[in-house]
Formats: C-alpha cells, sequence, structure tokens
C-alpha cells in the first residue's frame, strides 16, 4: 500500500507537470466513457433492473401457449412466437383463469392480476386522460409494495359493494397535486365514477406492465364494470385480457409452480368458452380439442413484463456496441499520446533500469498513471454521462413518451460499471505503452545517441493503433452514412395524401358513457363548432390516424364463384380497416379514381357500402372493374357490402411498409366499433395557430372532454420515424467524433514521426532531394495508414452492415455509394492531418538538421 501511494503521488506529479497531454487524455476518455455510462443507465433501466419491490427473484409472471389460430374469443394484450415449444405466447388471460388458479396456491403464496385500462380522469373541474389499471386486492401485498402516502388497496376494497378507492403514482401526485399530503381523501372522477385517493405509491415503483405503461392511478378489480360499462372485459364470459403474476413458496420453483397450476389453467379455459351463450351478447366458440387444449407457461416475474423490453433489446444492445467503439477509438488514441510522451521519459526509465529497478515495477509504475488517468476521464465522464442519458431519452424519443418514467439515474449499479469501466479502459490503453517502453537498450539510451532499439517497436504499434481507429471510424461513419440515407428516403416517401397543414387531436367519448345516437350527436357538434374556427378549412375524422402505428383489421369474405366447383366464400385474410367520416378523403386531399366517395346518406338505415384503396381493389378484382362488387366480414354474409368507389393507396400504419389492402367505412354504419377517434383539421395557415380555439371549440360542446395527443401530421410521420432519426443522430455523432479521434492520432504519428527523421530528411535535402519530395515522402507513409485501415474497415463494416439490414429503407447494407464517399472522406481527413506534419518536414534546414540528435 505504501508503495502504491507513492506511486500515485508521482503519477499525478507527472500528469500535472505535462498539462496539455493531461487535458486531452482526460476529455477524450471522458467522452467515451461517458457515453457507454448513459448508455448503460437506459439499458439498465430498460433490460437488467428488477421491480423494486420485496424479494422480486421470487415473482413469476404467467403465460399461455397456444397452437396457431387459436379462437379466443376475445384478446387483449401482446402475443409472440414461442421459440421452443413453436406455439404462441400470450400474457393474457380470462378472469376464469384468475378464479381458479388462486384456488390453488400449494406452491405460491401470492396469485394476483393487474390490466390496464383507459379513464378520463376529472380532478378539480380539469378533465385529462391517464394511464390506468386495476389490480385484484392482493396485488400490492402480493408484490410487497408499501405505500409512500397513506395506503394500498386490499382485499377489503376489491368487492362490487366496496367504496370505490384510488391509488396514485408518484409522478400521477406531483403533476396534478403538487405533491401536496391533502391529496388523502381528494375525490377524482375517473369516467364519471367517483374515487377516493386512499395512498401514493413511492417514486421508484412504475408498475409491472410493459415498458412505457406506468400506470398513474390504480384501482381495485371489481369495481372494472363500472370504469368500462358496456365496454366491460367482465361483461359475459369476459375476454383474455388479466395479466397474472405469483410469488413462489419458499423452496419451491417456477417448474413446480407450472406443473401444479397448469390442470386448473385448461379446466378453466373449458369453463371460459363454456360461458359464451348468446345469452350474453357473445357467440359461442366450438368445442376444443384435447391436442388444441393451451398449456400454462411461466417466466421469471423479478422484472415484471418483458415483451416490450426485449422489442427494445437489439436497438439498445447496437447503440451499446457503438459506443463501446467509440471508447476503444478514444482508448487508441490515448495510447498513441502515452507512446509519444514515453519517447521523452527514456533516459529516466533507463537510469531506473541501470539502478536495479525491476521492469515490473516500473510498468506498475506506467500503469498507475495509466489508470490514474481514466479514473479522471471517468469521474469526468460521469458529468457528461448526466447530459447524454436525457439525449438518448428526449432529443431521440425512441422508447416514446412512457419510456421517461422509467427515468434512469446515475446509481450505484451504473457508478460501480463506471469505475470497472474506467479500470479496465485505464489497463487496456496503459498496458502496451507500458510494455514498450521498458523494453529498451540500456546502453545507448544511457549515452543518448542514436535511437534506441524500441523506437521501431514502437512505431509499428503506434501505426497499428492509427489503421485501428481509421478502420473503426469508417465502420461508424458507414453505418451512420447508412442511417441518414435511410431517414432521408423515408421522410421522401409518397404517402399518397398531403401532409401539410393538417392538426391532429383525439378524443375518447365513451369514456364519458357517449354511446349510439348520444354519441353520433355529439361528433356532429363537434364538427360544426371546430369548422367555424377561422382558419379552419375542413373537419374530418378517423378511428386511427394515419402513419400512427395503430391499425385495425379484420378478414374479409367473398361469394364464391358460381361456376366453380367450391362456391363456398373465400377468405382473403386479414384487411385494414378505417372506420372515417364521410369527407375523409376531400380533407386528406386522397384523389378518388373510381366511383364515388362517401356521403352524408350512407348512414345506419343505408346499404352497406364502403370504398377501398386500389391494393384491395387489385386483390379482389384482378382485371376487373371493382365497382359494384360485394364482400362480407362473415362468412354467412359475403355479398353484405358493395364496393361504391377506389381511392389512391395511401400509407397506413408507417412509413416503411407498403400501403396494405384497405377498407374505408362510413362512420355512422359502424358506430357501435368507432370509440376513440383522431380528428384530422385542415387549416389554411400554420395548424399550430388554431390549437387553442380548437381546444375552446371542444370544451364548449363538452367540458368534460379531454383533448389529447395534439399534434401535427407532418409531426406524427416524423413521430413514426424516432428510431431511424435517434441512430442517424448518434451514428453521425459518433462517428464523426471517431474521425476526429483519428485524425489527432494521425497528426501525432506524422508529427512523431517527422522528428524522428529530422536528420534523415536532411541528409536528402542536403543529396538533392526538393521540397516536394520530401512532401511526397511524408505523405505517403500517412495515406498508406489511412488505406490499410479503409481496407480493413470496409471488411468489418459489411459485416456489420449486413446485420442492420432489417433497420435500412431504401439502401443496400453493402450500397457502394456510401462506401465510396465515406473513404473519400477518410482519406481527405488523413491528407490534411498528414499535411500539416509533412510542410514542417519541408522546412527542415539541412545545416541543423545534420547536427540534430
Amino acid at each position: 500500500m505504501k508503495t502504491l501511494l507513492q506511486d500515485l503521488r508521482y503519477a499525478t506529479r507527472m500528469l500535472r507537470k505535462q498539462y496539455g497531454f493531461t487535458v486531452i487524455a482526460v476529455l477524450s476518455l471522458a467522452l467515451g466513457i461517458g457515453a457507454n455510462t448513459a448508455l448503460f443507465s437506459v439499458v439498465d433501466a430498460v433490460l437488467l433492473k428488477k421491480l423494486p419491490v420485496s424479494q422480486p427473484e421470487e415473482l413469476v409472471l404467467f403465460k399461455s401457449l397456444t397452437v396457431p389460430n387459436f379462437n379466443f374469443g376475445g384478446f387483449n394484450g401482446n402475443t409472440n412466437p414461442d421459440p421452443t415449444s413453436g406455439m404462441t405466447a400470450a400474457t393474457s388471460f380470462p378472469y376464469q383463469t384468475f378464479a381458479r388458479l388462486r384456488e390453488q396456491k400449494s406452491t405460491l403464496s401470492e396469485i394476483f392480476a393487474f390490466a390496464g385500462v383507459g379513464v378520463n380522469v376529472n380532478v378539480d373541474g380539469q378533465a385529462d386522460v391517464a394511464r390506468a389499471q386495476v389490480v385484484s386486492g392482493n396485488y400490492f401485498a402480493g408484490l410487497g409494495v408499501h405505500p409512500f402516502l397513506g395506503r394500498v388497496i386490499t382485499d377489503n376494497d376489491d368487492r362490487v359493494a366496496a367504496t370505490p378507492v384510488a391509488v396514485i403514482s408518484d409522478r400521477f401526485w406531483q403533476r396534478r397535486f403538487n405533491r401536496s399530503p391533502a391529496v388523502l381523501g381528494t375525490q377524482i372522477k375517473l369516467n364519471n365514477v367517483a374515487f377516493t385517493v386512499v395512498g401514493v405509491t413511492p417514486s421508484e415503483f412504475t408498475g409491472t406492465g410493459q415498458v412505457g405503461s406506468s400506470p398513474d392511478i390504480s384501482v381495485p378489480l371489481a369495481l372494472e364494470p363500472q370504469l368500462s360499462a358496456d365496454r366491460s372485459r367482465l361483461r359475459g364470459a369476459g375476454q383474455w385480457w388479466l395479466r397474472l403474476m405469483g410469488r413462489l413458496q419458499p423452496g419451491a420453483t417456477s417448474e413446480q409452480a407450472r406443473a401444479s397450476l397448469e390442470g386448473l389453467f385448461q379446466q378453466s379455459v373449458l369453463e371460459h368458452r363454456a360461458a359464451r351463450v348468446p345469452a350474453s351478447g357473445q357467440s359461442p366458440l366450438p368445442p376444443l380439442e384435447p391436442k388444441d387444449y393451451p398449456r400454462l407457461a411461466v417466466d421469471s416475474g423479478s422484472q415484471g413484463e418483458m415483451d416490450v423490453r426485449r422489442r427494445f433489446a437489439p436497438q439498445l444492445y447496437l447503440l451499446l456496441g457503438v459506443v463501446a467503439l467509440v471508447l476503444l477509438i478514444a482508448c487508441a488514441n490515448v495510447a498513441n499520446l502515452v507512446l509519444v510522451r514515453a519517447s521523452s521519459r527514456q533516459k529516466e526509465i533507463a537510469v531506473r533500469l541501470a539502478m536495479g529497478a525491476g521492469r515490473r515495477r516500473l510498468i506498475r509504475l506506467l500503469l498507475t498513471e495509466s489508470v490514474l488517468l481514466s479514473v479522471l476521464g471517468g469521474a469526468l465522464g460521469i458529468i457528461f454521462a448526466s447530459w447524454i442519458k436525457d439525449v438518448f431519452l428526449t432529443v431521440g424519443n425512441w422508447g416514446g413518451e412512457g419510456m421517461t418514467a422509467l427515468n434512469p439515474r446515475l446509481d450505484l449499479r451504473v457508478l460501480a460499471f463506471t469505475f470497472a469501466l474506467s479500470l479496465v479502459t485505464g489497463v487496456l490503453f496503459g498496458v502496451a505503452p507500458a510494455l514498450r517502453a521498458t523494453r529498451i537498450d540500456l546502453t545507448p539510451t544511457l549515452k543518448d545517441t542514436g535511437r534506441s532499439s524500441s523506437a521501431a517497436s514502437r512505431s509499428l504499434l503506434s501505426k497499428s493503433l492509427v489503421v485501428a481507429q481509421v478502420a473503426m471510424s469508417l465502420l461508424l461513419l458507414v453505418s451512420a452514412g447508412l442511417f441518414l440515407r435511410t431517414l432521408h428516403n423515408l421522410q421522401n416517401v409518397a404517402v399518397g395524401f398531403n401532409s401539410e397543414n393538417l392538426l391532429l387531436f383525439s378524443v375518447d367519448p365513451n369514456l364519458l358513457g357517449h354511446k349510439d345516437t348520444a354519441l353520433a350527436n355529439l361528433y356532429r357538434q363537434m364538427f360544426d363548432r371546430i369548422e367555424a374556427v377561422p382558419g379552419v378549412n375542413a373537419v374530418t375524422f378517423s378511428r386511427n390516424a394515419l402513419l400512427s402505428g395503430s391499425i385495425s383489421g379484420r378478414e374479409v369474405y367473398l361469394a364464391g364463384r358460381a361456376n366453380s366447383a367450391d362456391a363456398s366464400p373465400r377468405q382473403t385474410g386479414e384487411i385494414r380497416l378505417h372506420h372515417v367520416r364521410e369527407n375523409f378523403f376531400a380533407t386528406m386531399e386522397i384523389p378518388l379514381m373510381l366511383g364515388r366517395s362517401l356521403t352524408p346518406q350512407d348512414d345506419e338505415r343505408a346499404p352497406k357500402v364502403v370504398v377501398v384503396n386500389q391494393t384491395f381493389a387489385r386483390l379482389i378484382s384482378l382485371e376487373e372493374n371493382s365497382i359494384g362488387k360485394r364482400f362480407g366480414f362473415n362468412s354467412d354474409k359475403p355479398t353484405e357490402i358493395e364496393i361504391v368507389g377506389v381511392v389512391r393507396d395511401a400509407k397506413y400504419g408507417n412509413l416503411r411498409d407498403d400501403s396494405p389492402p384497405t377498407i374505408y367505412i362510413p362512420w355512422l354504419q359502424e358506430l357501435s366499433r368507432v370509440g376513440a377517434v383522431t380528428f384530422e383539421v385542415r387549416t389554411a395557415g400554420d395548424p399550430v395557430a388554431s390549437v387553442t380555439a380548437i381546444r375552446q371549440a371542444v370544451r364548449e360542446v363538452d367540458p368534460n372532454l379531454p383533448v389529447v395527443a395534439v399534434r401535427t401530421q407532418v409531426e406524427q410521420a416524423n413521430e413514426s420515424l424516432r428510431i431511424e432519426r435517434l441512430f442517424a443522430r448518434l451514428l453521425s455523432f459518433f462517428g464523426l467524433l471517431a474521425l476526429l479521434l483519428a485524425a489527432i492520432g494521425l497528426y501525432g504519428l506524422m508529427a512523431y514521426a517527422v522528428t524522428q527523421r529530422t536528420k534523415e530528411i536532411g541528409i536528402r535535402m542536403a543529396l538533392g532531394a526538393q521540397r516536394h519530395d520530401v512532401l511526397k515522402l511524408v505523405l505517403s507513409q500517412g495515406m498508406i495508414l489511412t488505406l490499410i485501415g479503409i481496407a480493413l474497415g470496409a471488411g468489418g463494416a459489411i459485416k456489420l452492415t449486413r446485420l442492420m439490414k432489417s433497420l435500412l429503407f431504401g439502401v443496400s447494407a453493402t450500397d457502394p455509394v456510401t462506401f465510396i464517399a465515406i473513404a473519400l472522406l477518410l482519406a481527405a481527413v488523413a491528407l490534411l492531418a498528414s499535411y500539416v506534419p509533412a510542410r514542417r518536414a519541408t522546412k527542415v534546414d539541412p545545416l541543423v538538421a545534420l547536427r540534430y540528435e
């Protein structure tokens, strides 16, 4: 320890003595370590961190495994292919399953349920839409979550006759109540039902659902019918919609829990299907064969639901690889600086060796300096990380609004990662220079004549580091170039409608109990009020906004051909649907190609009609005119609906996919399916200028109806490109940073080479060499290293970009234009970096150079 402290004191003096070197090295390392720390904090929050609950490793999350095309009879949740079984893994269960499983808890101490619901919340007359969840009475007790204020929901609250109570999140408490302790006992209205706030959850607890779904309000499961009314998922047999979790008994395993509960699960599925009778408004389901019985699956519940988190994992790990590459480039640059610095310390090291110092002792001394540098870089990197992590979450907005609830923190886990990374970084860039610096020939070094034997090896190491920097820089810049071209291509995709001067906002009157005639009248009043706003040219709406990522679909049946041996209805598969106002095409400026558009007369009393896009027309008609053709959404009514018009294809869910077969349905003919909608308002000028007046117009119709998700259509399209924009920005930034570091490294090497070859250059000039010959000699050395780096980097880039193929659009992963352009850019920067030392070499005075030692 005494020796270590001595080495630290000496290293500190040396770093203070060479202030310029220290500042450059620390800044280079700080940026690399800071970027890695920031991204690790996001990765930790999204993929690694466990729930802030009691003993999270004891929690299990249930899933069901079903055969393909299993008929749930109503499902709300996520489904994904299960690679192990070849079946489909589903996240949700019917209430009947929850009721059955909690009867048998031999391997579990608790089984609890939760599910997200949408609510209109009214606090002191101010209406808004909030994220909410219904939870079983033992939800918080099963998790081991204690309230920050008040109490949590209990089994006594989870009864139909109980007084409605709610527990709010810390974030909602801050936003709507300014963290006032007087919130306890306050009444809030959820979908016009009064609830009493009885508690606030801790700030670190953001729920057990998917990332981005952090609930603002929790209410008892038994009160869901009061919140949802006719849309209740518990009505009749109910839907598959509840998420189920449990806590293992001490010593029990997940497999034991699965085996003990699978029989009950399958029994509950049969009971659920049997409960679907016409009296409950639900059509019966066909009987299940034993081979088609769903199976129960059990995952770890220590992190809550992971489906969306796993979807983000490839993007996060790719970014983690990018910032790790930047850190490697920074390390290579600092290693080169350390090598150049070591050349001035050869006599010091030789004297130490001559006086009996062991080589291992000197290596430890030099490594102490390197580690001290990296620790200083790590300390400064923590400050950078606090800024960069916010850039990942806000500037790129890659995870959407809900990701901000994660609030990645630089906690002890992240700081431990930073410290470990700093130590590894110090060893990484310090060990090779330390080995080279202590491998010297004592006699010529002590005599201070000639060049030491280590110079050549040190020069080879420096050249290798520069080549590596160039190669890694090309890899990053090529990736950035491909993403920039992808972003440009997507921004210039023809969307099929006019996205300029369009303001979008969403409302959900169903949450306030509006339905049927009352709902239709409400919308008509909103149309009239908004159309009267100055500057508004037209108003329409659709169930899903274009390019929002939200989709609706149903299967379509066509009448069988009369002359065919099989005249049964033909099924086309799932087709995209749009429930729209009759002026939707005129407002969105989607051209009508054939037939007529929708009209106000296409209401519930009129024959069922639709307008379709060109892709759907080609799907069902081939070369024939599709006007007048008929189809149905049920196999027993394949001629119920008539096609009266064909419009031009328009992008539906996103900019990447081709326009899918799409059917536009008059909203009045399927009013029961029209709930939350998005209004599209065409304005004469800047649509943002009309926002205040439009909000007031909606408030005049219903002051309790909140206007949410206000944005322009251009912003909506840009929102769909957040991943591409994030990658383009970050890769461009880190690529340019890598290019700068590579240029600095090349400049340093060439400057060092010129210094080492001063005498040689003087001899060449004394023998008749011209300045352009010297310039060519020095430049050729730098360009050879650059070309080697470009060649190696191009090979690595080809392999890497093929892994990113699914993220690209309109450009090949091996696009020659991008590769050539980046190679030329690197060559130009390398030429500039080499030119300054080369030009200095041409000004060498031969007489001075011949006396140079």
